[in-house]
């Protein structure tokens, strides 16, 4: 893993990452990676839609086989005009 250290960080900053990691009951390292990971892994742009990545979490396991549905014809739609 990388080593970050951060220089001339303003003092109104340290003080609010302090009061986050304590309302968060870790340390300020911690808060400060989970504040990174949101910012970068949490929003990084997916190159795949939904359908294809669940696809891909569960390929390994096989898949499932499920029936395809009996398909019928659609209703007719209600008449709410005058009578015939």
């Amino acid at each position: 893993m990388a080593n970050l250290t951060i220089h001339n960080l303003d003092e109104s900053i340290a003080k609010n990452l302090y009061a986050l990691a304590q309302q968060h009951g870790q340390s300020i390292e911690e808060e400060v990676r989970h504040i990174l990971h949101r910012a970068i892994l949490d929003k990084s742009p997916q190159t795949s839609g939904l359908g294809s990545r669940i696809a891909k979490r569960f390929m390994d396991i096989g898949g499932v086989e499920l029936p395809q549905p009996s398909r019928s014809l659609p209703r007719q739609a209600a008449n709410f005009g005058e009578a015939n």
